[in-house]
């Protein structure tokens, strides 16, 4: 035995049998807990060389987990993978800022833990000169040597926009243009040189003939390539309807999913402005830390590869929530069934931590970055926005309205806006 030890916490009895095996095969001692309390109990007294954590629990989940021994100086340093249902770079993006070094899928795989483990130093590593994890890909889902190998998922296509199908039919035009003209001096030169080489005494009586054949044969060849443009530029007009359908359909592709707005938003940068990608910043939380920092940083990272000129506009709007306390203990959210005309107090205590003049670190570094790749031709600049602008209405009559409608108008509310000019 190595020695090593490593903890489950799992509220699922199979689950936790289920990867215990795979560890033990790699030589590590097992520890399970059913919760993240009865895990939290059990870093009291131990400390493992890594921890699997669900995400999915009851009580405490595995988001909270993470932070509770994080925040602990005896056990921050203890690697956490976190495995769960859940996909996306934004939940990736949570389980990281929190500390835990990845995420693993819910339906774990030995190669998964395997990779994970070696990457620990937990596991030797068993590959060799002549046998790697990697082998030649054939194109039909099988490798070289007959076995099958894990293919990285290919790139998801983002939805075609007005410029990319303006640029494409501008293309076209040119292209379509360029061969006409080539295949008809083409066609001439041919149909002059079988003339001449056929009939060489009678070339003037001829000529007229030649001219017509010639127009005949233009004509054709011309009609033959217009009509392939004509059917090419109605397939993009038809995909650009199409799109212009869902999203009329759907609405804004940014309200609804961050993560899908910030990856497709720089795809309109040449537009004069784009529609803004709206995140929620959940009561209580920096504006600018945790799963927003991320959003911005696979922005800018969008914006850099495909080199966007312009201005970045980082827009925070406070929420009006409906709080119980008072200032010296503090204040919370009241409870779902307070009537909202009962708030101690009826505003947002973090609203300076939402100010557009105050700038974490993080994303003070993010700007500077961005400035420095672009040689300053993209500007980033951070505003607060004016909290009467709402996308979703408070209740009117607060004498009839609970504190829990009150506060999910206001979690709508308090939100970051990022826009691009």
């Amino acid at each position: 035995m190595t020695g090593k030890r490593a903890l489950i916490v799992d509220d699922s009895k199979s689950a936790r049998a289920f990867l215990g095996k795979i560890l033990e095969k790699h030589e590590l001692q097992v520890d399970s807990a059913e919760s993240a309390e009865q895990a939290i109990d059990y870093l009291a007294d131990h400390r493992p060389d890594v921890i699997f954590m669900d995400h999915l629990m009851p009580g405490m989940d595995g988001f909270q987990a993470v932070q509770a021994i994080k925040n602990n100086p005896r056990t921050a340093m203890i690697p956490i993978m976190m495995y769960t249902s859940q996909e996306g770079e934004l939940y990736l993006g949570q389980a990281r800022a929190l500390g835990a070094v990845g995420v693993l899928p819910k339906q774990i795989k030995p190669a998964d833990v395997s990779k994970v483990l070696y990457q620990l130093n937990l596991a030797p590593d068993r590959r060799t000169l002549e046998q790697t994890s990697f082998r030649p890909y054939t194109g039909d889902g099988e490798s070289a040597t007959g076995d099958f190998s894990p293919i990285p998922p290919a790139p998801v296509a983002h939805p075609v926009t007005d410029l990319a199908l303006r640029e494409q039919l501008a293309e076209l035009r040119h292209a379509v243009m360029a061969g006409l003209d080539s295949q008809s001096e083409r066609v001439a030169a041919d149909v002059r040189s079988m003339f001449l080489e056929g009939m060489p005494s009678n070339r003037t009586a001829v000529l007229p003939w030649l001219v017509a054949l010639l127009s005949l044969m233009t004509a054709i060849a011309a009609s033959v390539l217009w009509r392939g443009e004509s059917q090419r530029a109605r397939a993009l007009t038809t995909e650009l309807a199409e799109v212009r359908d869902i999203e009329a359909r759907t609405g804004s592709a940014a309200a609804a999913s961050p993560a899908t707005a910030a990856a497709d938003a720089p795809e309109a940068a040449n537009a004069e402005a784009s529609e803004p990608i709206v995140a929620q910043i959940p009561y209580g939380e920096e504006a600018f830390g945790g799963a927003r920092l991320e959003l911005i940083r696979q922005l800018f990272r969008r914006l850099e590869s495909q080199n966007f000129r312009g201005t970045v506009e980082l827009v925070t709007y406070p929420g009006r929530f409906c709080l119980v306390g008072n200032p010296a203990e503090g204040f919370s959210l009241a409870p779902d069934e307070t009537p909202a005309d009962r708030c101690d107090l009826l505003g947002n205590p973090y609203e300076d931590n939402q100010s557009g003049s105050r700038q974490p670190l993080a994303l003070a570094n993010l700007i500077g970055d961005l400035r420095h790749v672009t040689r300053g031709a993209t500007e980033v600049k951070v505003n607060s926005g004016d909290p009467a602008t709402v996308v979703n209405t408070y209740p009117r009559a607060m004498q009839s309205a609970t504190a829990g409608e009150w506060n999910r108008a206001a979690s709508a509310n308090n939100r970051l806006e990022i826009r691009l000019h």
